[in-house]
């Protein structure tokens, strides 16, 4: 498939987006519709849209690419999708009936009311920097495979690919924000769901293997492992420490962070919702099965056509985030190559685009208060526009910088970061729901939330030291918490009252 056939794949693509954009938000782009969507979402679109937003590109490679890692992963990521499960269903029950209850826009509110302006500012920088990072994070990837591809071809630079990309985005959100996403991410979920199932057919077809046949080969490949329980100090792969990660990363990374619930949030009332989540959650487990899958039959294609895992250009290490669009764009026909490159930019962007968003309606929020400006709509609308270029710059730096160092699948960077940055927000809302008769020292918060990562980091270097050689993984974000919730404890103080929410 040649760059230029790409390239007009990729222009008809966010054609169909900008037309869907300009539909949606002509009669109304003001701030409600862009920061709630007028709370007017319905439930299924907002549960399959989903998929799209949390899957990202990093799942429709990374997560492949991870299955014949030289780390012997096989599928112990299901593992941790099954921790992701119980983190959702937790949602669902304890934190999405305390944001209706309270009628929040940015979730973050929940905390000024319980902890204090303080705790409430802090609580938000968190979100703002963990969302800026995984998100840029998540885009790197999709532009190291366009500009590997693509723009290689026609000489154009990485930094110029990041910059068309993040003004495709900003193009087609800036208007209508949540309420164009809603719909746009529908869209694009439904291209990702449909690649992931025709890459399966397309790869089983140039095996000449049937469905069951598929299925017999990944069974009976070295790929196939999904539990592990051998060595649960030294191993990261322990069944018990992936289930606590994801449960614990999914808590933090959706429950308490604003892009996911923003969605949740637009959805008329807590059952909506509720249902929402709970189709998403079914959704969301049985579709890891099939990416798995993906990935086990790409390598036993790749060994036996002789393909070898492509290397970086910029570290020179063999990199298996690549692999799937190496064997998509360069051994398969045209029409899966055409479905490989649907899905990986309906992932990428679709998850990239909610981010924006939300980062733009936390900002303006929590900072600027335009939930409760008493300016006029022409100047809060202009002022938004403004967050919105501003974040886009901001996410255009942070690839920059991450393409010099890194040299590692991305969604093991995602999860590795989020233990650290997402931490401290665990710690705030488990103190916060469950210290009830205790108030923090407000001012006291922000140092709570810098020291504790500081503190996990060391004990995470020295742990196969401190701990009997024990090895943390994804469960780090656990200790992180912990950690937070004690030195808010320990700088707290008795309240007389118990407080109702």
């Amino acid at each position: 498939m040649t760059p230029s056939t790409i390239l007009l794949l990729i222009i008809v693509y966010f054609g169909t987006l900008f037309y869907i954009s300009h539909r949606v938000s002509r009669k109304d782009s003001g701030n409600d519709a862009f920061f709630t969507a007028n709370k007017n979402s319905k439930w299924y679109l907002v549960a399959f849209g989903m998929i799209g937003t949390a899957l990202s590109g990093v799942t429709f490679i990374s997560v492949p690419g991870e299955v014949g890692a030289p780390s012997g992963e096989q599928f112990k990521y299901f593992q941790f999708v099954l921790g992701n499960a119980l983190g959702f269903i937790v949602i669902t029950k304890l934190l999405l009936p305390l944001y209706y209850r309270m009628n929040l826009t940015s979730i973050y509110g929940y905390i000024e009311q319980r902890m204090g302006l303080y705790s409430y500012k802090t609580a938000a920088s968190i979100f703002l920097i963990s969302r800026t990072i995984s998100s840029a994070f998540r885009l790197y990837l999709v532009v190291i495979v366009l500009q590997r591809f693509v723009f290689d071809f026609f000489h154009i630079p990485f930094a110029l690919t990041v910059l068309i990309s993040l003004l495709l985005i900003f193009s087609y959100t800036y208007r209508g924000g949540l309420k164009t996403i809603i719909i746009t991410d529908t869209l694009q979920t439904f291209f990702l769901v449909t690649s992931v199932f025709l890459t399966i057919y397309f790869i089983c077809d140039r095996m000449d293997l049937s469905a069951v046949s598929a299925f017999e080969e990944v069974k009976n490949s070295n790929y196939s492992k999904i539990f592990f329980f051998d060595d649960f100090f030294g191993s990261k792969f322990h069944f018990i420490k992936q289930i606590l990660g994801g449960m614990f990363v999914t808590i933090a990374m959706t429950g308490l962070d604003q892009d996911l619930m923003q969605k949740n949030l637009s959805c008329k009332n807590i059952g909506e919702a509720q249902k929402n989540m709970f189709t998403f959650t079914g959704i969301f487990v049985v579709i890891n099965i099939f990416f798995l899958s993906v990935g086990a039959l790409l390598y036993i294609y790749a060994n036996k056509n002789g393909i070898a895992i492509p290397t970086d250009f910029v570290t020179g290490k063999p990199r298996t985030d690549l692999l799937f669009p190496e064997i998509a764009l360069n051994h398969l026909a045209v029409v899966p190559a055409i479905v490989f490159l649907l899905g990986i930019i309906a992932a990428t962007f679709a998850t990239t685009d909610s981010a924006l968003t939300a980062l733009t309606t936390s900002f303006c929020v929590d900072f600027l208060g335009m939930d409760k400006s008493e300016n006029t709509r022409k100047n809060t609308v202009r002022t938004r526009h403004l967050v919105h270029i501003s974040f886009s710059v901001l996410i255009f730096f942070v690839i920059i910088i991450f393409n010099t160092i890194n040299d590692s699948s991305v969604v093991g960077m995602i999860f590795k970061v989020a233990s650290y940055t997402y931490g401290p927000l665990l710690g705030l809302y488990a103190f916060g729901l469950f210290q009830k008769s205790r108030n923090v020292n407000d001012k006291l918060v922000p140092l709570m939330c810098l020291v504790a990562p500081f503190v996990t980091y060391l004990i995470n270097e020295n742990s196969k030291l401190l701990f009997a050689g024990y090895v943390f993984d994804n469960e780090l974000i656990v200790l992180n918490g912990l950690i937070t919730y004690l030195g808010l404890y320990l700088t707290s103080s008795r309240t007389s009252e118990k407080i109702s929410f």
